[in-house]
């Protein structure tokens, strides 16, 4: 594997465990779901470490900040479907507390990377 910087980061880092959790707990999700939800879900996480990986590659501080931006809001639509995971009742919310620790910390260190990007 190719050692690249963004490999350092501890945000990226924990994203992989977060892809790792979604993976986990959509597999219970109901099999009509498959390319709905549970797709879009983890379709979503692959989006948050990813995009953090290639910013990470790019010259510029505003093609990096843009694609960690891209990276945070992937982090939000994560967020919002595990709320509607919850209503749908295809996960207990109890599933989904070390979920949600796990991406406000994610959010607070991306948005901690945006902001040193626009100084």
């Amino acid at each position: 594997m190719l050692n690249l910087a963004h490999k350092n980061l501890e945000v990226y880092k924990i994203t992989l465990l977060l892809v790792k959790e979604v993976y986990l707990i959509t597999k219970s999700y109901p099999k009509e779901e498959l390319y709905v939800l549970v797709s879009q879900l983890r379709r979503a996480a692959i989006s948050v470490c990813s995009n953090i990986a290639e910013g990470s590659a790019r010259s510029s501080k505003l093609e990096r900040k843009r694609f960690y931006e891209i990276s945070r809001s992937s982090l939000v639509e994560i967020e919002t479907q595990i709320e509607i995971s919850v209503l749908l009742e295809y996960t207990d919310h109890k599933k989904t507390i070390e979920l949600n620790k796990s991406m406000e910390s994610i959010f607070k260190m991306l948005s901690k990377l945006i902001s040193n990007l626009s100084a």
